[in-house]
């Protein structure tokens, strides 16, 4: 009955260390940066420039933002593709989802690594904007966005219409370099 007890621990310690080594795989940041200027679509005056800073887990993305809708929401998505070339940024592909998760709530765990919160802009159509965010990398990797792009849509961003939120036409895109 000893010797089994031993074996049974030494299988438990054996996985409890591939745990461990899986949980120190995940990817971490520690300052990296990337940012983008973004230019009008879609006949809109949008533009913007947002940076973002890899902070362990998380990702802090600042930006400001002018020629939006006077006191409105629009949606704001990190988009697969770093094309910005089309007169409507159509070329910049869908959100940028590598876990192939549904269209959701910003953080929830239970959405595209693109789904970011609403720019919400002040009575002149100019916005400030300010967001933390885990779910995604400032590197080229697999979840990294470096290389993709950033778009503000016309429309608030419902966090469930799927597959994009229903947050109408893109009017502004940046790459994220």
């Amino acid at each position: 009955m000893n010797t089994n007890f031993k074996r049974i621990s030494i299988g438990l310690s054996a996985l409890g260390l591939v745990s461990l080594v899986a949980c120190q795989s995940m990817e971490q940041g520690t300052g990296q940066k990337a940012s983008a200027n973004l230019e009008s679509r879609s006949g809109s005056q949008a533009k913007g420039e947002v940076n973002f800073i890899w902070q362990g887990e998380d990702v802090l993305i600042n930006g400001k933002f002018s020629g939006l809708k006077p006191n409105a929401e629009q949606g704001f998505h990190v988009h697969e593709k770093g094309d910005c070339s089309a007169p409507d940024a159509t070329s910049a592909g869908g959100h940028f989802n590598p876990e192939t998760k549904a269209h959701g709530m910003p953080n929830s765990g239970m959405n595209h690594a693109g789904d970011l919160p609403n720019i919400k802009s002040d009575a002149n159509g100019n916005a400030t904007y300010t967001a933390k965010l885990h779910g995604f990398a400032v590197n080229t990797g697999p979840t990294g966005i470096v290389g993709r792009s950033v778009v503000v849509h016309r429309d608030p961003d419902d966090y469930k219409s799927q597959p994009a939120g229903n947050s109408g036409p893109r009017i502004a895109c940046g790459l994220i370099k």
